[in-house]
Formats: C-alpha cells, sequence, structure tokens
C-alpha cells in the first residue's frame, strides 16, 4: 500500500499541473489568440517550465486540441441532445457563467482556422457540421411527434439556429453586457413560434 501512494500522489500532481496548463492556454488564448500565444507564455502563466509543460503536451497543436476536447467534453456533459431544441437553447446562457474562458478559446480559434489549409480548419468543420445534424435531428423529431410544423427544411432552420449561438458568443466575447438572458429569451420565443403547428392543426 506505502508504495502506492507516493506512484497516486506524484498522478494528482501531473493532472493537477495539467488542469494548470489548459486553464493558462485558455486565458491566454481567448486574449491573444493562438497565432499571438506561445507555449513560452502558457507555460509562464501556468506556473510550469517550458519542459514541464512539453511533458504533457508535446506540440502546441497537441495543446490547442486539448484545449477544444475541454469545450467538447463540457458541451457533452452539459447537453441532452435527445431533448427538446428550445429547452436546449434556453440552457445554453448557462455556458457563459459556467466556462467563459471555454467560449473564448473556441471562438478565437474558429475564426482563426477559417481557411482551409489552417491547422485547426478540419476539425472546427466537422464540429459545426455535427452541430447543424444534431440540432437538426431535434427538429426531425419533433415534427414526428406532430409538435413541429412539417414545411420547415430541418437543415436550414438548424443552420440558423447554429448560427445564432455561434454569432451570439462572438458579440458576448466583444461586449460582455449584452443582455444574454433577454436575447436568448426573445430569440427561443420566436423559434418556438416559427416551429409550433398552427393554432387549430389536428
Amino acid at each position: 500500500m506505502s508504495d502506492q501512494r507516493p506512484y497516486a500522489t506524484l498522478l494528482a500532481k501531473g493532472e493537477d499541473r495539467r488542469q494548470r496548463i489548459l486553464a493558462a492556454a485558455q486565458r491566454l488564448l481567448t486574449r491573444n489568440g493562438g497565432r499571438g500565444t506561445t507555449l513560452g507564455q502558457i507555460a509562464q502563466e501556468a506556473g510550469v517550465s517550458p519542459a514541464g509543460l512539453l511533458h504533457h503536451f508535446e506540440s502546441k497543436e497537441q495543446l490547442l486540441h486539448a484545449v477544444l476536447d475541454a469545450r467538447d467534453a463540457d458541451d457533452e456533459a452539459n447537453a441532452d441532445v435527445s431533448g427538446d431544441i428550445i429547452e436546449q437553447l434556453e440552457r445554453v446562457t448557462e455556458r457563459f457563467r459556467r466556462a467563459p474562458d471555454l467560449i473564448g478559446t473556441f471562438s478565437v480559434l474558429r475564426v482563426e482556422n477559417l481557411a482551409p489549409e489552417a491547422p485547426l480548419h478540419g476539425r472546427f468543420l466537422h464540429r459545426y457540421r455535427a452541430a447543424v445534424d444534431t440540432v437538426a435531428e431535434g427538429i426531425r423529431r419533433g415534427q414526428r411527434a406532430g409538435r413541429y410544423r412539417t414545411d420547415l427544411d430541418p437543415v436550414v432552420k438548424a443552420t440558423e439556429i447554429v448560427a445564432f449561438v455561434n454569432g451570439i458568443e462572438t458579440s458576448w466575447l466583444l461586449d460582455h453586457t449584452i443582455p444574454l438572458t433577454d436575447v436568448f429569451r426573445e430569440y427561443t420565443n420566436s423559434l418556438a413560434r416559427q416551429l409550433s403547428l398552427p393554432s387549430g392543426t389536428p
């Protein structure tokens, strides 16, 4: 048992250091972007040596992917992909309070990787298309259940919804004083009216 304790302590310290590096990366990437942030700056912000950072992340690209993995994990842990689209949208504002640095990092890196030759372009394109597919399937579920209009194209409406969320994240990064709750309430109320069956429909 005594032999296991030092090893467990070492593992815990290593994981703590890894999380500090990720948190530091999120803060700096939100402020300076991927192109304006070096591994040395991240190591200094995290309070570790450059060698200590490289022990956990062998390259800047690997670290960027780890930061994006953290955003994906947060989404998966807090989303119900089989739930109602309107209810899911109403809960998106929780992310702004729960993980503001993840929003900042994701949004800044997405803009930096719009060009097809950018290193993270493929990942962002895949994630965007997956988000549209997930929302579109949620709309189809509502249509099959008889709650949503069937004359609406789920992919077109899903593209609009994803664009709204992406846009509001960028707007919030520019101006943290925007009334997020009110904006989301207005949009989800409008969306509910658009998706709902006309009154009197059997």
